[in-house]
């Protein structure tokens, strides 16, 4: 039985998504400098070679009920001279009350990958407190390499050698234990980065989260504003702490919320991860059983909803499901992905979940399959999600449709963000310890990250926050978030001198704008008024 076409990219979003690790930084940047930034070095701004880019006007038009506008950026600060440059969307949401403006209030949504000119327009604005709208223009932007940059990344080497690749992930298990299951995933991750290098070409190079942190200074530089007030969720929080590290008294204010913790290493940080994941799963089970009941859920107490995923997994790794009207079925990473997707926004999505794990249960793969399809849409085959002309738009298209290179673009900027071994060996040696950890969420996310050792990465190191003279920084975690474990937000929190730790005890992936008043009340004041978060604060 054929299966459910499934990109590879659409896995690595289900178990990757919005994760960053090991970025590096310090105090300001030095002329040149392709190591960490250097305490005491000359302000960035004030270099020549820069000056053209930190004094650039901004020209905004109408685009909808939104004002965009575009941004240019050097594509190698090391050498910005050389002529090439990423061209930047950027959208904004005027305040509400220009009488009572503070300034601009700059936000990432996530990812690596996410475009924020996309998430404004479909009102990512309403993620903010009335007071804050009301205060600030709420501004977002695509990051180099991402949807409507100009360059964009891809993995399509216009050759289908992405599209194989995405095919090839199909056929290889999970939990790879023969010598042929391992040649299969080494071919798959081999053609896989092959056709990111074809396709994104040098700027590979140039799309890690140091040099997206130097963009937002432009940008804060260009909307004219003498300090950033930044809020950023999941890989947004990578995003703030190295620009906090970087330019940490220009910080006005900086929530991280969904933090992750630079610390970490490739493995700790995919454990980590995948850790989060099983017990998410775990907490749905619980959930389930407790609140929803009999006849709802796929069995009556949390161990039987465990026993009946667990059976579903070793079925489906056995042969796919099928699924009404397709000739396609679902397999065990289809199965991966439709669990791990539903773990994000449970008062979304469980209900569906349970209805399609029941029906799985059955013999019935049909509305797992339309789980998974629901999360997919917007993806190219290829598992580069676009076609890399995205930021090729006739000029008179001031910010034209992103296309959709989620994929293309976690994978780069994990991989250019964080040292992965070039060899093998170390990722069949993770594959056991992830295994026992976590079971399939470990070994899908260790063999996600096997892709890096083809892909270039940055001098970033894994390493505690190093952010002098910062101002107080709020890091919010939530105790069942599924992506970025709350253990990391707590790290996090310590890492920033004079860092506080707003707590949600719930599940879902991040708090703020959908964690309740408590939440929202206490973000809200510190983004206006800068009030503090007294240490302990929890929500509910």
């Amino acid at each position: 039985m054929k299966r459910v076409h499934r990109s590879r990219s659409a896995l690595a979003l289900s178990l990757a998504v919005l994760a960053a690790t090991a970025l590096s930084g310090c105090t300001a940047t030095a002329p040149g400098d392709r190591g960490r930034p250097v305490a005491g070095a000359v302000d960035p701004a004030t270099r020549p070679e820069l000056r053209a880019f930190y004094t650039q006007k901004l020209t905004w038009t109408d685009c909808g009920e939104l004002r965009c506008a575009r941004l240019t950026v050097p594509m190698d600060y090391a050498d910005p001279a050389d002529g090439r440059t990423f061209v930047l969307p950027v959208a904004k949401a005027v305040t509400a009350d220009p009488a009572r403006r503070i300034g601009s209030l700059v936000y990432n949504p996530g990812g690596p990958g996410g475009s924020g000119v996309d998430s404004l327009t479909d009102g990512g604005a309403d993620s903010f407190g009335a007071e804050v709208r009301a205060r600030f223009d709420i501004v977002s932007f695509d990051p180099r390499g991402v949807g409507a940059s100009a360059p964009a990344l891809t993995c399509d080497d216009g050759k289908g050698e992405g599209e194989a690749a995405a095919e090839a992930a199909d056929e290889n298990p999970l939990s790879p234990r023969t010598e042929a299951d391992r040649k299969g995933v080494l071919a798959m991750v081999e053609a896989e980065a092959g056709a990111c290098v074809a396709g994104s070409g040098d700027i590979l190079r140039h799309v890690g989260t140091r040099d997206a942190a130097r963009d937002v200074d432009v940008l804060r530089a260009a909307l004219g504003e003498t300090r950033l007030t930044y809020v950023g969720w999941s890989y947004g929080t990578s995003l703030g702490t190295e620009y906090a590290e970087q330019f940490p008294r220009r910080v006005r204010a900086l929530v991280l919320d969904g933090a992750i913790d630079p610390s970490l290493d490739w493995r700790a940080r995919a454990q980590s991860q995948a850790a989060g994941f099983r017990r998410a799963v775990d907490d749905y089970a619980t959930h389930c059983a407790d609140i929803a009941g009999a006849g709802v859920c796929p069995g009556a107490t949390p161990e039987e909803i465990r026993q009946v995923i667990h059976g579903l997994f070793a079925r489906t790794a056995r042969a796919p499901l099928p699924v009404d009207g397709s000739a396609s079925g679902v397999d065990e990473r289809m199965l991966l992905d439709a669990l791990s997707m539903a773990m994000y926004t449970p008062e979304d999505q469980w209900k569906g979940l349970s209805e399609a794990l029941t029906a799985a249960d059955s013999g019935d793969g049909t509305k797992l399959a339309a789980l998974a399809h629901d999360e997919e849409t917007g993806e190219d085959e290829d598992g580069g999600s676009g076609s890399g002309g995205a930021g090729t738009a006739p000029a008179d298209e001031p910010n034209p449709t992103p296309a959709h290179n989620e994929g293309a673009a976690l994978l780069a900027v994990n991989c250019a963000d964080t040292p992965h071994p070039r060899g093998a060996e170390p990722y069949w040696d993770a594959l056991a310890p992830a295994q026992h950890a976590a079971g399939p969420y470990g070994t899908a996310a260790v063999l996600d990250a096997m892709v890096c050792k083809g892909l270039p990465a940055g001098p970033g190191q894994p390493h505690l926050v190093r952010a002098e003279g910062v101002p107080p920084v709020l890091v919010v975690g939530t105790t069942g978030d599924p992506a970025t474990p709350y253990e990391e937000a707590e790290s996090l929190a310590a890492q920033f001198p004079g860092g506080m730790l707003l707590t949600y005890e719930g599940v879902g992936h991040t708090a703020y704008g959908r964690g309740g008043s408590c939440v929202g009340d206490a973000v809200d004041a510190y983004l206006v008024g800068l009030k503090p978060v007294r240490a302990g604060a929890r929500c509910q």
